[in-house]
């Protein structure tokens, strides 16, 4: 299969290790989602609120050697995040990868990615434009390659479904922390004229 635009991406293991390093444990924490919200079964899909409550994550089981596990999170910000995890691979943790993200039509060449473990698994993580979600949910398949070698084959059926769930998921979340009663408390109080009066300059003594 051709990779080709309108989506391609490209990112060297040594930036993806940097840009990554912060999501190593969001991504670790995220199959236990938040006691305030329940999860939703879509389809094979299962959407959830993630551990720290700033996005939420969809995951998808796979029935094969070593139990193919695939996530992927998004948060209030518009930020992704996708992890495929395997309890047969050897990858290490904070291992840099450059991998090839293949949908049904267009892909991702040479992606940088990092290793990661959690649930007894190993597998990695790596973040994409804030378009990648819609292309996830109007693919029929993931194919990812390490070169020449195949990683892992993934069905993608139901994702259009589950990516609007996990959308709504993260809409709730917006909604609820601006209606929450502390949400105007926290904000600085702004004078009707900001600009009236010079602020005030603390004396010296």
């Amino acid at each position: 299969m051709r990779i080709h635009p309108p989506f391609v991406g490209t990112r060297s293991g040594r930036g993806a290790v940097a840009a990554l390093a912060g999501l190593l444990g969001l991504v670790v924490g995220a199959q236990a989602s938040a006691q305030a919200f329940a999860a939703r079964q879509v389809g094979d899909w299962t959407v959830a609120v993630s551990s720290d409550e700033k996005g939420c994550f969809l995951t998808r089981d796979y029935d094969r050697p070593g139990d193919t596990t695939l996530l992927l999170g998004l948060d209030r910000d518009g930020t992704n995040h996708l992890s495929v995890l395997n309890a047969n691979w050897s990858i290490k943790p904070k291992d840099a990868l450059s991998l090839d993200f293949r949908f049904s039509s267009g892909g991702y060449a040479k992606h940088g990615a990092v290793g990661m473990a959690a649930d007894g698994k190993r597998g990695f993580v790596t973040s994409f434009e804030t378009k990648f979600p819609a292309y996830f949910a109007a693919s029929k398949v993931l194919n990812v390659f390490r070169g020449k070698v195949p990683v892992e084959m993934l069905d993608l059926a139901g994702s259009g479904a589950a990516v609007a769930a996990l959308r709504a998921c993260v809409g709730t979340l917006s909604a609820q922390d601006e209606a929450a009663p502390d949400a105007k408390a926290r904000r600085p109080l702004i004078p009707a004229d900001p600009f009236a009066s010079e602020p005030r300059r603390k004396s010296r003594r």
